[in-house]
């Protein structure tokens, strides 16, 4: 696995560089699974998602079935336009209100993002063996670290790698669907509302990506 992951670095930081005639895209509404794993090949999060690209809205449910999940229980519901998310606990009802200070997400490119080439994934010879993809880059907000995000020509994220100080990581997703099948997982849950926001410690930096740092 770590192997695999070394080698897609490197085509991503090979690809041939293209001037650029592109603007970031923005991915529509999906529901899918989402893999996040470290370089060590350690299982940070694996689970359920649902996004509202419109709104700017992302639901993440942990599968706590799966052995290797190093996040089991983690339900992060986040409102990224508003700049708030919930740490939600629906077993024992409750959950935590609380400030984000990066908003940036492995579903959308963000608008500053830089083309850098496309790659083709598999064989583009043969018909259904290959995949053609952008590959974006870009500087992360308040850190000296850079993400590599690799979509579809239809502007689908299928993986995104984020290098910081401390750590790196891959995000991948996987059986993606191009609706909303729930849209209540996008609804702040009745035991969570009127709740105060939290006070954000000296120092930390609340993301959607820190969760699983």
């Amino acid at each position: 696995m770590y192997a695999a992951i070394s080698l897609f670095i490197f085509v991503c930081l090979t690809a041939a560089t293209h001037a650029d005639p592109h603007h970031p895209c923005h991915a529509p509404n999906m529901t899918g699974c989402m893999t996040v794993m470290n370089l060590k090949g350690d299982v940070r999060g694996y689970g359920s998602f649902t996004y509202d690209s419109m709104s700017n809205k992302l639901r993440f449910k942990s599968n706590e079935s799966q052995p290797v999940n190093t996040s089991l229980g983690l339900d992060l519901l986040m409102f990224f336009d508003e700049g708030i998310f919930y740490e939600i606990d629906s077993k024992n009802q409750s959950c935590e209100k609380k400030a984000l200070q990066c908003t940036m997400h492995p579903l959308d490119i963000p608008n500053d993002a830089k083309f850098h080439g496309i790659i083709n994934s598999g064989n583009p010879s043969i018909e259904g063996e290959g995949l053609k993809l952008n590959l974006w880059t870009g500087s992360m907000r308040g850190t000296k670290g850079h993400y590599v995000i690799s979509v579809t020509m239809g502007c689908l994220p299928i993986s995104s790698l984020y290098f910081t100080e401390s750590t790196s990581f891959i995000v991948s997703n996987t059986d993606v669907e191009l609706e909303i099948k729930d849209p209540d997982l996008l609804v702040v849950p009745s035991f969570c509302q009127g709740l105060p926001l939290e006070e954000t410690p000296e120092g930390t930096v609340h993301s959607f990506l820190n969760e699983f740092m």
